[in-house]
């Protein structure tokens, strides 16, 4: 029971979990943010390899 109470009345734990959460977040935005650019490059080079396929054909 002692370490319970010791456990609800240290704030270390609720700071490191906040940290957590934060870094979490900090993880989706990254994760969308960087998935939505990759799409955008991928268009990209998509795109560039059907222009230098068709310019090699000629």
């Amino acid at each position: 029971m002692k370490f319970i109470k010791k456990f609800v009345r240290d704030t270390k734990a609720a700071t490191a979990i906040e940290y957590g959460l934060i870094a979490a977040l900090i993880a989706v935005a990254a994760i969308t943010a960087l998935s939505n650019v990759g799409g955008s490059v991928s268009t990209t080079f998509n795109k560039v390899n059907t222009e230098l396929t068709t310019a090699n054909s000629k």
